[in-house]
């Protein structure tokens, strides 16, 4: 299985389907297609046009009248960004060292494949005992929207649902995730004048964008992220699970990340279970010699429970009014949003996946919260699936960056993995 897996990865890893940064649309409605023809042998499949650049792949199989489970993922990936930044062609499919190298690689194909191979290796075996619907979709990077309106119709008629999208503990130890942050996402910008002013006749006395914003920046950045919300502790089994989990120290060396002191030895705590805010963007003023009269700024909060997009958002924008001069103005956009997610981890769904990850592992999983957000495990929440969030990349597989890659026996060990849970969510769902 480990050679066509890995064949077939490449083969979708060569096309280019881009979502965010400089999209490609006709390369996303062929990677699409390509899942079509992977999975037309054993199931019934449509694309669905769900109002993204890529459609919804939707694939049915298993019998009708059993328990329904959901199997997620994503075939879009980032831009690669600059070409000389990479070793090789970010869509070559290179496979170098035990590893294969290319965008998307961890995020999501590599990862999702395996799962979607013993989905239809399992059907194709008439062995496929729950009415499995595998739903792949085009726009995970630029948000969801398209899928989370077609789980508001559709979540609410699977008994369980399976995602395989972020990493291990650590190279040998499986991670559950039982939760993910939220994100609201905004756009800020400021106006002091009605344009810009020459800074060698101006400069000192005129009011300059960069420096007002600068300074309001800096404010909000002194904010408690909670913004009043008090903030649940951590489960048991998550600090449990911390403490088996590479150190924070260790993964910002492999990050290539500058840590503050004692924050990395609460890593885990302040990157899952805490919310977080930061500056992404700042843009204003051009390389010459002016005083600008406008500058804007774009920057996210991630979410804990019990935290609301919305809320969260006018906190912000309130926050940056605050610490504005009153005569400069302000407006701000929010761009992007999805709420946190906690599932019960002694919900009977994700104990069968502790069974399972630890026999296809050899060991048991770790138990934590993911400190990334994943829009469509909100849509599961709020309709009461749970769900199995797992996966095979490591940080070393740098996700959105340069050189990404996955270990080719992540391929083989996916693939275990996937067919332990899937016999494990047999047994207890038509128990």
């Amino acid at each position: 299985m480990a050679g066509s897996l890995l064949s077939d990865l490449v083969e979708f890893l060569r096309i280019p389907s881009v979502s965010a940064g400089a999209p490609r649309p006709d390369e996303l409605v062929r990677a699409a297609q390509w899942l079509r023809r992977y999975l037309e042998p054993v199931c019934d499949v449509q694309l669905v046009d769900v109002g993204d650049a890529g459609p919804l792949v939707v694939a049915d199989a298993g019998p009708p009248d059993a328990p329904a489970l959901l199997v997620y993922g994503h075939y879009d990936v980032q831009d690669p960004g600059p070409r000389e930044r990479w070793s090789c062609d970010p869509f070559a499919g290179v496979v170098r060292d035990g590893r294969i190298y290319g965008r998307g690689a961890a995020d999501d194909k590599g990862n999702m494949l395996p799962l979607l191979a013993a989905v239809r290796d399992r059907a194709a075996a008439g062995e496929l005992a729950l009415r499995t619907r595998i739903v792949v979709e085009g726009a995970e990077e630029t948000g969801s929207a398209g899928a989370c309106r077609w789980l508001r119709d559709h979540a609410s008629g699977f008994a369980a649902a399976v995602v395989f999208d972020t990493t291990m503990a650590d190279a040998s130890t499986p991670l559950l995730c039982i939760g993910a942050r939220g994100l609201v996402m905004l756009r800020a910008r400021i106006e002091v004048a009605a344009r810009d002013v020459h800074s060698g006749l101006y400069g000192g006395v005129a009011r300059n964008a960069l420096h007002d914003l600068g300074s309001a920046i800096a404010a909000l950045a002194a904010c408690d992220p909670a913004f009043g919300e008090k903030v649940r502790p951590p489960l048991a089994i998550e600090r449990a699970s911390w403490a088996r989990m590479r150190s924070g120290d260790e993964l910002l060396r492999v990050a290539g990340a500058a840590g503050e002191g004692e924050r990395s030895q609460r890593f885990w705590e302040l990157t899952t279970a805490r919310p977080a805010l930061d500056v992404h963007e700042v843009a204003g003023g051009a390389p010459r010699t002016i005083v600008p009269a406008r500058a804007a700024c774009t920057l996210s909060v991630r979410l804990v429970p019990d935290q609301r997009p919305e809320a969260v958002a006018a906190a912000v924008a309130a926050e940056l009014r605050r610490a504005l001069p009153a005569d400069v103005s302000l407006a701000t956009e929010t761009i992007a949003s999805a709420a946190p997610v906690l599932f019960d981890p002694e919900d009977r769904v994700l104990a069968a996946a502790r069974r399972a990850l630890a026999r296809a592992c050899g060991r048991g999983p770790a138990v934590a919260r993911s400190g990334g957000t994943l829009p469509v495990l909100a849509e599961l929440a709020h309709a009461g699936v749970p769900t199995v969030f797992s996966g095979f990349a490591l940080d070393e597989d740098a996700v959105h960056g340069p050189d990404e890659s996955f270990r080719v026996d992540a391929l083989e060990l996916g693939y275990r993995a996937a067919g332990e849970l899937l016999a494990e969510l047999e047994q207890v769902l038509r128990a």
